[in-house]
């Protein structure tokens, strides 16, 4: 079957849930992973035929369904990278992107780049920030914590595929006593989350391909207290960070005050908010108090 004919199958489909633009990326996308043949080169040969058609026509089904490209592949970049993904691990997003940027530019301005660095990735699912980390500080040491054993098996994929080393923690954050207790001797220079922000009365502003596939787990929150995971790791760091250390989350836009006040009532000072390219309140950080 020609490779056009396929295109076509893909625009009579998908035009009408994604656009044409789009359903020609994944087209693409799709060309390339499973028959190498690029945009360039099917403009060149436009008679190009592929024999093993079922694999690209399943993938069609699927985004029919609204499942993502990045499951449907098994893969995405973040930060220049290529990371695994299935669904038990969030699809690192651009703004997270902006997160590690900010943390690498805090780091190069704070003090000499040889200073080792030790920081904990809480919450660290696909371990987009902690490997995008670590490969860009070779004299760090990183820890990445995850609840989730699933998302932690990919995580490992992630810091294999791009040669860094990491150790990491199957743990649950909310579990506080415990946590401080097991890592009482560990001490961080700074502490990163993206940790579930999105409150259950948000779920119907969200595309469906996002809450229909992507973890529910590392989404949501309950209405009645959304910032729980923001409150225990802020806690976690008074008592696990080093004097001056920095504590860094990704945030719901929407409770950029609250977040505010909760780093201020636990004495973070130099507390700085961060916007997103899309203008919104996306990222904060603060500094620990010197005792």
């Amino acid at each position: 079957m020609k490779l056009k004919e396929i295109q076509g199958l893909f625009h009579e489909e998908l035009d009408v849930i994604y656009g044409k633009e789009e359903t020609d990326s994944f087209f693409f996308m799709l060309t390339e992973a499973y028959y190498e043949v690029t945009r360039m080169e099917l403009a060149l040969q436009p008679d190009y035929k592929v024999d093993n058609k079922d694999i690209i026509l399943k993938a069609l089904s699927l985004l029919r369904d609204e499942q993502p490209i990045q499951y449907i592949l098994g893969n995405t970049e973040f930060c220049g990278l290529p990371f695994k993904v299935n669904r038990h691990v969030l699809i690192p997003r651009p703004e997270t992107e902006e997160l590690v940027e900010w943390i690498l530019t805090s780091i190069k301005n704070r003090q000499s780049a040889k200073k080792k660095y030790t920081i904990l990735d809480v919450g660290t699912g696909s371990g987009c920030i902690a490997v995008s980390l670590a490969k860009r500080l070779p004299n760090t040491k990183i820890f990445a914590l995850d609840v989730s054993k699933e998302a932690l098996m990919v995580a490992k994929q992630n810091a294999k595929l791009n040669q860094v080393t990491i150790e990491f923690i199957e743990a649950n954050i909310l579990d506080i006593e415990t946590l401080i207790a097991d890592y009482k001797n560990l001490k961080f220079d700074i502490i990163v989350s993206n940790p579930p922000y999105v409150r259950e009365q948000e779920k119907k502003l969200m595309k469906p391909n996002v809450v229909d596939n992507e973890p529910h787990l590392a989404l949501f929150v309950k209405d009645e207290n959304p910032l729980q995971f923001y409150q225990a790791i802020t806690r976690f760091a008074l008592e696990n960070l080093n004097d001056a250390g920095l504590l860094y989350f990704e945030i719901n836009e929407y409770l950029s005050k609250a977040m505010i006040q909760l780093l201020k009532k636990n004495s973070f000072n130099k507390i700085v908010l961060k916007q997103d390219i899309f203008k919104k309140d996306r990222m904060i950080k603060g500094e620990k108090t010197n005792e």
